[in-house]
């Protein structure tokens, strides 16, 4: 079977499998008495009314949305499907960025086997999951998703009989009448204890799974390739994996992550942790029945048996008793004891009673480990033991690590008070020249003494600043540092931005804790300027001082995708990071140190987003060290991890798609036209797209031809929309901005600028833009632009754009601005087809035909929501009572389109 008709065959399925699942929502609806309504779906061949008194709008859009969500979760199932069958019908190299096509690509390519086992042990990944407000779904909503795949999982099962299928079925209907029932959005905003629960939930219910799975994958890729299973046995061998959270360490704009909140993160993330590996330790010991009378356990075992149980006293005792005869399950019920005391910090007891840190449980797994092989039961160790210390290894004692964020004015204005409190003369930092405040800072990280006396109180932003370095002090003093990230300095402009950390944690007592220390580089002009940032922050005093107390540390830069996107557009933002990261990584080569770029990547392509193998594929030569970092933001965690077969995959492609990146050297020598030719477009497309943003109109045409008004007033996160509060666009966060121009259709954070770029490039240089179509064949970095802008242009919608343009009531406004961004999007797209050399109809078939599914519900979603939105806007100085349900009816549409569109910002 060709691959193409094993496409067409998941095309086909999807449709299927969602007509199954409508015709059971329709009867669900029928068996509640909403005949109209089951009769009004868009789907399943059916032909709505666009208008029907007796069915309420906010029915209509609620039963919409659940079917966009129905649809969400059948092509999730089929795409899993896909790559099953794809593998079993054309093998394991077959399936775009896994570990089968890269160890084929590595073997084909003459790379020697002990070449791939020396860089695997060197490969360090750390998906970070965030809380960004970009998930528009209740939690209870998510759950009754999860329910929904797993019942879709069940059904494929091709052995069950009419009856077993019909249980099924009813199944289905059950849960579709509770989610009818159930409300979809948030009433209030949710807390950020509901947004940690939700990530919570991955990190203790998926991950630890998908983690086994992950591994899995690679050892069976690893055997097809005939490689030696022995070069792949000891978790030593493998690509390390490790997680990340923002949610109650992100504190950039976010007024509610307290020091408190941050200090019962950091306790949650260890407990869970801790239980994470109590319940891996029960099950080893169910698997571990070896009897001493059938396996020759070696003397010095047994008599550290009963040692260890010594030490433990009676509960010591207990773990010998409950299983004689067992000496395995005795040593593993004495860990559990040992990890128990350390989950009730019983740190009184003698050192050997508790695991004072997770290395200290490692070395007994080790022994175990080495007691199996030298039993003989290799294949036991392997399948039992082997994911316990992986576990262990991932997982630490510390569940995630908690990164830092705070903005570098914010940091200015907390020490301006500190300062202030301490009686400087001239305390006003933020007036300070950057010459001044190196001066400062040098000078006062030469002393170990304090600003302060303990327990000062300074300002809002001093004593929100020292209180949670005070909470992570406490922390690391009890537990070690493995449970804290990195301190992450977003809008780092300049050196002192990175400095003036070091005062802060001098101030807590913290300066010899290593703690990393992260450039976030977000705008254009601050990712120019990256690299000198850079090399002077490495090469000071401090920095130095602290790297030579440990060996091969990796320095870590953040780049922003949001950001540089929102400043430049999406051509800029995106060369710009791409030289970005070789002119960072030559400082790192000059200065012989690795670094690690966390990608601060959201959910829609305008933030970064996209198919991570490709995303990571499209990185410069020689840019991936091996140690990479990503963000997982809002609705992105729920669709890359919501259940364990689809957490495998993309860690699976995060993973493999580092390690193929890593073998690749740089390419010293660059193509200096090609860098050219992008520098000039680049510039045309930054100069078009700042066209639109500078227009003296353009807020005002924003305003009102976007719902950025229904989006401020929506209750789909903790943190404000605005970082300050203010009306303007710098103020405005990336989420909404990109969100409220996806609502309307015009995702011009997608592509705007780059389509009169590319028309005037072509009439101004003719032969550099031919020379671009043979390029975009084959450099991967231009192609998955093209490709990612393209998605954005193929997800607008002219005819939806039009009419919220209608919107706005200055028709000169609406016609100037209308005309500059109709025109860009048809020369964009028809610049896109000649650079690629096909036309969209024939390159992406799946794409337009996931468009076509969604149509005509999106259009009746979109018809009611602009009618909403008038009617709203005309009523503010109204009734209030109408005037809240239309905004609820608003919340609801934003919702329902977040589904229909699979994103929101």
């Amino acid at each position: 079977m060709e691959k193409e008709t094993l496409e067409r065959e998941g095309l086909q399925k999807i449709r299927t499998d969602f007509n199954y699942l409508i015709s059971i929502f329709r009867e669900m609806l029928q068996s509640l008495g909403e005949d109209k309504m089951a009769a009004m779906l868009p789907f399943e061949n059916n032909q709505p009314l666009l208008s029907n008194e007796k069915v309420s709008d906010e029915k209509v859009a609620q039963a919409i949305g659940i079917c966009f969500e129905l649809l969400n979760s059948v092509e999730e199932n089929a795409a899993t499907q896909f790559r099953r069958k794809t593998e079993t019908q054309f093998g394991l190299e077959n399936i775009r960025g896994s570990w089968g096509e890269t160890l084929n690509l590595w073997k084909t390519s003459g790379i020697e086997e002990q070449e791939i086992i020396a860089l695997l042990p060197k490969i360090k990944v750390m998906p970070v999951f965030t809380a960004h407000p970009s998930e528009a779904k209740r939690l209870t909503v998510l759950d009754i998703h999860r329910e929904l795949y797993i019942l879709l999982v069940k059904n494929e099962n091709p052995l069950w009989s009419i009856s077993e299928r019909n249980v099924i079925r009813q199944e289905i209907k059950s849960l579709l009448e509770r989610w009818w029932r159930t409300g979809e959005i948030y009433l209030q905003k949710p807390r950020l204890d509901d947004e940690r629960s939700n990530v919570m939930h991955y990190f203790e219910n998926v991950l630890p799974q998908a983690l086994r799975l992950t591994d899995q994958r690679l050892l069976d890729a690893w055997k097809y390739m005939g490689f030696s299973p022995e070069n792949l046995e000891r978790p030593e061998q493998f690509p390390k994996i490790e997680f990340g959270s923002w949610v109650g360490g992100d504190r950039d704009g976010h007024p509610y992550v307290t020091p408190e909140f941050s200090a019962s993160t950091l306790k949650l993330h260890r407990e869970a942790a801790l239980k994470i590996m109590k319940k891996e330790l029960l099950l080893l010991a169910k698997e571990l029945s070896f009897s001493e009378y059938l396996n020759a356990i070696p003397s010095d075992f047994l008599t550290s048996l009963k040692t260890s149980a010594e030490k433990l006293g009676k509960a010591g005792q207990k773990a010998l008793d409950r299983n004689p005869s067992e000496p395995l399950r005795q040593f593993i019920n004495l860990l559990i004891v040992r990890l128990e005391n350390t989950l009730n910090e019983s740190f009184n007891l003698d050192k050997d009673c508790y695991f004072y840190r997770p290395e200290s449980l490692a070395i007994e797994l080790q022994k175990l480990r080495n007691l199996l092989i030298k039993l003989g039961a290799n294949q036991i160790n392997l399948k039992c033991l082997f994911p316990v210390e992986r576990s262990l290894e991932c997982f630490g004692f510390h569940l995630a690590k908690l990164d830092i964020r705070q903005n570098s004015e914010y940091h200015e204005k907390a020490i301006t008070q500190i300062l202030t409190a301490s009686g400087f003369a001239d305390a006003d930092y933020a007036s300070w020249t950057e010459e001044k405040r190196l001066d400062f800072i040098n000078q006062e990280l030469l002393s170990n003494r304090p600003f302060l006396v303990s327990g000062t109180k300074c300002g809002t932003e001093a004593d929100n600043v020292l209180g949670y370095f005070k909470e992570i002090k406490t922390f690391v003093d009890l537990h070690g540092s493995d449970g804290i990230g990195s301190l992450i300095v977003s809008m780092t402009r300049s050196l002192s931005d990175l400095l003036l950390v070091y005062l802060f944690l001098r101030e807590v007592g913290l300066k010899d804790a290593n703690l990393p220390v992260v450039p976030l580089l977000e705008t254009i002009d601050d990712l120019i300027a990256g690299p000198d940032i850079l090399e002077s922050f490495l090469t000071h005093p401090t920095v130095q001082e602290i790297r030579k107390n440990k060996e091969d540390l990796v320095q870590e830069v953040m780049l922003g995708y949001s950001d540089s996107n929102k400043d430049g557009g999406i051509l800029t933002s995106r060369w710009t990071i791409y030289k970005a990261e070789e002119n960072l990584t030559e400082v790192g080569d000059k200065l012989g140190i690795k670094l690690c770029f966390f990608h601060g990547r959201g959910g829609t392509i305008s933030r970064g987003g996209g198919k991570v193998h490709r995303f990571l594929e499209s990185m410069p030569n020689g840019s991936v060290s091996g140690h990479i970092k990503m963000t997982v933001q809002g609705e992105t965690i729920a669709d890359q991890f919501a259940n364990r077969l689809n957490a495998c995959y993309n860690l699976e492609m995060m993973i493999s798609g580092t390690a193929r990146q890593a073998m690749i050297s740089s390419n010293k020598v660059k193509n200096q036209k090609l860098y050219d030719i992008m520098d000039r477009l680049v510039e045309m497309s930054r100069k078009n797209y700042r066209s639109l943003l500078d227009h003296p109109n353009f807020i005002k045409f924003y305003s009102e031809a976007t719902p950025i008004d229904v989006l401020e007033q929506s209750k789909i996160g903790s943190r404000p929309a605005r970082r300050t509060g203010q009306r303007s666009l710098n103020d405005l966060r990336s989420i909404p901005w990109v969100f409220s121009w996806n609502q309307s259709r015009f995702n011009l954070t997608g592509w705007f600028g780059t389509g009169a770029a590319l028309a005037e490039f072509e009439e101004q240089f003719p032969e550099d833009f031919e020379y671009l179509k043979t390029v975009a064949k084959e450099w991967l970095f231009l192609k998955y632009d093209l490709i990612e802008i393209e998605t954005n242009l193929l997800n607008s919608d002219t005819d939806i754009m039009k009419s919220f343009a209608d919107l706005v009531h200055d028709s000169d406004v609406k016609t100037e601005l209308m005309n500059l961004i109709l025109s860009d999007y048809e020369r964009c797209l028809k610049q896109i087809e000649s650079l690629l050399s096909a036309s969209a109809e024939k390159r992406r078939i799946s794409k337009l035909e996931n468009n076509k599914l969604r149509k005509e519900a999106l259009d009746i979603l979109h018809f009611i929501q602009i009618e909403s939105l008038t009617k709203w806007r005309q009523n503010k100085e109204g009734d209030p009572k109408e005037d809240s349900q239309l905004l609820l009816m608003l919340l609801l549409l934003v919702n329902a389109l977040s589904g229909g569109l699979k994103g929101t910002g």
